[in-house]
Order: C-alpha cells, then structure tokens, then sequence
C-alpha cells in the first residue's frame, strides 16, 4: 500500500473524504510543490499550501524531548521566539532531520499533519494556526510523501486533530497575528548580565581550552577527545573506546572478575539477539524497555517472519535457559555472569560513557532456593560495586534502595550506589544489583521450578529466587567527572594505565650527544626499574616535542605522576616527582624509588577520594521544608527529606520542583527532582519519629530519608 493509500484510508476511518488527492512527481520546496500541483489537472483550481514545521525546546541533556509540531498557512508568520513565550518553553529551534527521522520515520519534505496519530501524538505539542478552522480555503497537504498530496477544508484538518485529542492531551490553537503583535509591544528586559566567558585566556590548541566551571558539558566533552578517551562514531549515540579507556575498564574487569569468582560465579556468554516471543514474556520488564529495544527486521532484501531484538538486557535471553538447567534443589545456587554489550536506542540526548545507545558492561544474573540467600547476595555485590567506585576510582557513593517507582522493571527491589556530580549538581546512577523475587521463575513466565527439601512430605515445590546485577563503562565518565580539573583528566593510580611518566628535561640545542643520550638512558633506566617493581610506567623519549609539550600532553591524559629528569638531577642522583592532582613538587633520591613511589601513589589515590567525599558531603544536605526544598536544589545539592515513599507524592515533588526550579546553566535547563535512593545508613541524619515527623513533599506521615535531586 502507497502513502496515499494509506492516508485515504486512514481519513476514511475518521468520515473524512479528501476534495483531491494526486500523486506527483517529488518535491523539495514550497515553491516546487505548488508549481507542481499547479501543473496538475486533477488539483483544485484554488488551494492553499499548510506547512508543518517542528521545533524542538531547548531541555536537558537526560531530558526527553518534546517537539513542538505546528500546523499553518504557508504565508503564517511563525515567529518562534513568540511561540516559545506562549508556550513558556525556551529557544525553540527547528527540529533536525535526525530527530524527524525518530519521531515521525519521515523527512521535511514529506511531513505533514497526517504524520500525527495516535502513537506520535501523545508525544508531541500540537499548535495550529487559528485562521486555518475559520477559513473557507481549501489547504493542500503531504500525504506522508512528498510526492503525493491530499486536499482537505478547514474544519476536516481540525477535525483530524480532535480526534487524536485526549482528556489530558489537547490541540492548541493560537493567533500567530495577535501573538506578534503582543511580542511586538512587550516591554523590552532589562540587559542581560554579563556571562563568564567558559575559555580559557591564552589557551592553545592542544590544551582543553574549557573551564570546567562555567561550562561542563563542553568541558567534559573536550577532556574525553583530548585524553583521547574515545572518538566519535557515525551512528549517533555510539562511540569508540580508545586504550586509554578500555585500559580503565580492564583493571574494573580484573579486579571485579576475582571477587565474584570468589562469590562462586562463573562467566558465560549468551547470544545478542532475543525472538519477540520471549522478550514480551515479562509484562512490566518489556513495558520498561520497550521504547529502548533496537529490532532487526530484515536480512540482506528479505524481511524477517520474526522480528528480533537486539538485548537490551539479559533476564529474558538466560532465563529459558536457567529452566533447563535447574532441575533439582541440588542445582542451586546457579551463578552466571556475562562481560557484554547491550544495546537502549534511546530517544535521550546521548551523553559519553552515561547515557549511550550501545555500551559495555558486565551483568549477572543469579539463581538461589531461599530469599535470604538472594538477599544476601544482593547486599554482597552492591558492597562490591561500591569498593569498585571508591577503593578504584576513588569516586565516594551512597547505597540505598530505590523507590517502587524507580525500581528496575520486572524486579521486587532494587539497590543501588548514587554518585553526584558537583559541578553540575546532579545526582547519577553508580549500580544497581536487584532481586527480582520470583518473578521471572513463576509458570506462566520461565518456570525454573524445584522440590523444597524443606517440606517435611517430600511432595512440595518451590520457585527459583533470582538476582540480577550490573556495573556499566559509567563508571569511567562518573569517574572523569569528579576529578577532572581545567587541566583534563585526573587519573586514580589504581586504574591507570601509566600511573608514572618519566620526561627528560633540560636538553638544548647545545646539548652534546653524549649528555642527551645520558639523559634519556636515565629515563629510560627509571622507567623500567619502576616497571620492575610492579608500577605501570613509561619513558617519553619521543623526539621532536619540548618538555612543556609532554608535561601538558600527560596533564591531559591524567597520568597520576611524572617524573622529570635532567642535568642537574643526574648530579643529585634524584628525580623530581610531580602530582597531577596536586602539581605538588617534591625531590625524590633514586636510590628510594622502590619505596617511596608505590607510598605516594597510595597517597594520590587517598587524597583524591577524601577531596571527592568531603566534596559530595558538602552537597548532601537535611531538608524538612518544601520552601527549602527547590533553593537546596539550584545550589546545585541533593536534598535529603524526611518521605512517606508514596508514589503519587513521588511524582508531585518532580513536577513541582521542575516548575519552580530556575536553570542550571544555559544549555539544561533544570528538571524536577526525582527520588535517587532511600539511603541504608538512616542514622545519618535526624530521627524520624513516628506519627510526629511529616513528608516534605505531601505532608503526611514520613517514613525514611530519602535522597531526592536532580540527575543524570
């Protein structure tokens, strides 16, 4: 069926009959357009066009956009500063080819209003053009092609609309006229305070040349390309792993593999792919993810008979499988794990390393005959993953559980560590590690059944008690976010892959062969008796670059320590070590390397974890008062609030906050704050007494404290 077919039967449905419908050749302008349907006999003699133009308000990086769809007289002034005002939405802006792709599966020239139904349009902000109801004109649309178009009145375009219209979803139609002429004789603001420029002064092509304070996100974004981190990818939203960070997700891979090995886990590798069947098994574990979920539907020219999706996590790929296996009490516990990729085609902003349509991780998935044996799984993983954030990446955490609402689909409670990122003031996601009950092992789901051998008859039955638990390559861009400086990377020697660099100095032009060849054997001399020793080490013996070059070329790359070595050095017999997180200098005899290296390394990698949790504590703050609640939030902190856990009041507190709340910076404007954990360690904070202290949020009876923030 051709797009005009479709359109014609779709306005049948709805009693609509089209005055003209006509296929073309295609067009690429308004102009061509109405050149073309002048040229065709079968258009009416005396039409006008309707544009639809989509425009896309300024949100946040983790925020999922909301497009403004507005349907006009081609002649209509639509002034989108104006309507941003109307709508109290801030810097609309013309909607990208990408982005018309994701919603609608349509470019510009082919949209049209007809691209609204009912799957699209909840998603949407629809605007339509007032003087086009009233108007006795006939309009010409796109039907979804730009080689076919439809002839409709008025009042059948509006009557289209109303039917899509639901109780809380309504059609909004404005005066673009009126509204021009209010814009037109607003009182003018008063000028704007000057900003803080984010470059830096004097910055030179290969530094950062981003202050971290004024502008993050672009801070963050130069300090991943310039430590080559990663490189960007053609496919939006992926990105390539350089050694640089895979290095850091190896020393993650090495230490957590021994622990969980210790815990009697084993690895295992299941297939990417997952038929539809099974992937919709789980009812609200499918609903979580299905708008994530990537399809393969056709192989070469054919078309699949099945549809399959490409994982987006792992319960529903293992699980037939566990039924298999677990045939018997005796084969429980059953505990596997998978170092993968998995694949969330988010409609999100992409953000490096936190929010990426494909990533790496590693996910367990675990099989227990008692709930107290699931539990204290749980708990023991999650501390895991809490010794990988601070003992690795010196990167302090909070554990808690998470809100009914918040929890993993599918799951009976989810754990999880919370991280925050001060210069942004937002809350992130560390890990999670979920029991899920017997949710997954029940008969009409996977049915990983086995006797009790508790039950004294010997007759009864039991259902497989299940975990699951991830920790994602997240963990290196939380990492970056905290210790990064105007400089770049900051490196925790633990999960450094040179945790020290050795650089000649005091070579020049006249320096004879002989001194620099001196010199650069004592480099590479130390180098490799720090090697010897267990430390990871390198001597940058590259010819052609000056010692400034590769002091800024490490500072980038956040390589814990250098060492530096030159003429005067050699007479001492000493090196001169340098911090990168401190840039403190001190003198350090050869002779002691072996021992007084590997300490201060162990030093960096204290102080850098005590400045970040000093740095996070500062943060946290006990809020019992909503009139405190959203300026604790714009001072960039998390606000701890006594909370009654209900779900309802859980979504209040999001949008109102996100109501009130001014923006954070110029590029996200602040949303709601959402609940991050209910934090294990209560006692940290004012006794909550019973029948006495009330919810923040709603008023009523409080429960436990609770992290509420805004986030990632």
């Amino acid at each position: 069926m051709n797009s005009l077919e479709s359109v014609a039967q779709a306005l049948a449905g709805l009693s609509i009959t089209p005055s003209a419908s006509i296929t073309h050749a295609e067009t690429n302008s308004p102009a061509s357009w109405r050149e073309t349907l002048l040229a065709t006999s079968s258009a009416p003699k005396s039409f006008e066009l309707i544009k639809t133009l989509v425009y896309k308000p300024k949100t946040a990086k983790t925020a999922i956009p909301v497009p403004v769809v507005v349907i006009a007289r081609e002649e209509t002034e639509t002034s989108s500063s104006a309507l941003g005002k109307k709508l109290n939405l801030k810097e609309l802006r013309l909607a990208s080819e990408d982005l018309l792709a994701e919603f609608f599966a349509l470019d510009k020239n082919s949209l049209s209003l007809l691209s609204l139904t009912s799957e699209t349009f909840p998603k949407v902000v629809t605007v339509i053009d007032a003087s086009i109801t009233s108007s006795s004109s006939t309009f010409a649309l796109h039907a979804l092609s730009s080689s076919a178009t439809v002839f409709l009145s008025g009042q059948d375009i509006l009557s289209y609309l109303q039917k899509l219209e639901t109780e809380d979803l309504k059609v909004q139609e404005i005066d673009f006229t009126s509204l021009k002429s209010d814009v037109a004789t607003a009182p003018s603001k008063p000028a704007a305070k000057e900003k803080e420029v984010a470059k830096i002064d004097g910055a030179v092509q290969i530094a950062i040349g981003v202050k971290k304070e004024v502008d993050f996100s672009a801070w963050y974004q130069s300090v991943l390309i310039k430590a080559e981190m990663l490189e960007y990818y053609s496919v939006s939203g992926c990105y390539i792993l350089r050694p640089w960070s895979y290095s850091i997700w190896e020393e993650i891979q090495d230490w957590f593999n021994k622990k969980i090995k210790a815990m009697g886990v084993q690895n295992v590798y299941f297939p990417m792919l997952v038929s539809q069947k099974v992937l919709e098994r789980e009812k609200d574990h499918i609903e979580g993810f299905s708008p994530e979920v990537a399809w393969v539907t056709r192989a070469g020219s054919s078309d699949l008979e099945e549809p399959v999706a490409i994982r987006p996590t792992s319960e529903t790929v293992m699980y037939p499988y566990y039924a298999k296996w677990i045939k018997s009490h005796r084969d429980l516990p059953l505990k596997l794990n998978q170092w993968n990729n998995v694949v969330r085609w988010e409609f999100k902003h992409p953000q490096p390393f936190l929010r990426t349509r494909e990533f790496l991780w590693q996910e367990g998935h675990t099989a227990h005959l008692t709930k107290a044996e699931a539990d204290k799984e749980v708990r023991e993983i999650l501390d895991l993953y809490r010794r990988v954030y601070e003992e690795l990446l010196a990167v302090p955490v909070i554990p808690g559980i998470k809100s009914e609402k918040e929890k993993f689909a599918g799951a009976l409670y989810t754990t999880t560590i919370e991280d925050f990122v001060p210069s942004s003031g937002r809350g992130i996601q560390a890990a999670t590690s979920h029991c899920l009950g017997q949710n997954f092992s029940r008969p009409e789901m996977f049915n990983i059944m086995v006797e009790d051998p508790n039950d004294p008859s010997g007759q009864g039955k039991t259902f497989a008690w299940q975990n699951s638990w991830g920790l994602s390559t997240r963990t290196i861009g939380v990492m970056t976010m905290v210790h990064g400086d105007n400089q770049g990377l900051v490196l925790p020697p633990r999960v450094a892959s040179i945790q020290a660099v050795v650089v000649p100095c005091g070579v020049t032009a006249k320096t004879s062969d002989e001194d620099r060849a001196k010199i650069n054997n004592a480099c590479d001399d130390l180098a490799k008796s720090l090697i010897d020793g267990g430390i990871r080490a390198r001597a940058d013996l590259r010819e052609g670059y000056t010692p400034g070059y590769k002091f800024n070329d490490w500072e980038q790359k956040g390589v814990p320590l250098r060492l530096e070595i030159g003429p005067n050095d050699l007479a001492k017999q000493q090196t001169l070590s340098v911090r990168r997180d401190t840039g403190a200098k001190i003198p350090v005899a050869l002779a002691d390397l072996a021992t007084t290296i590997p300490r201060m390394l162990e030093t960096i990698q204290s102080d850098m974890f005590q400045r970040a949790l000093a740095e996070y504590n500062a943060h946290v703050k006990e809020v019992s008062r909503w009139e405190d609640f959203v300026p604790t939030l714009d001072n960039k902190c998390i606000a701890v609030i006594p909370w009654c856990e209900r779900e309802a009041c859980e979504d209040d507190i999001k949008e109102r906050s996100g109501r009130a709340t001014e923006p954070q910076d110029e590029r996200a404007p602040s949303a709601g704050a959402k609940s991050l954990a209910i934090p294990f360690e209560q006692e940290r904070w004012s006794p909550i007494k019973l029948g006495e202290t009330k919810c923040v949020g709603c008023g009523q009876e409080a429960k436990r404290w609770t992290m509420f923030g805004r986030s990632y």
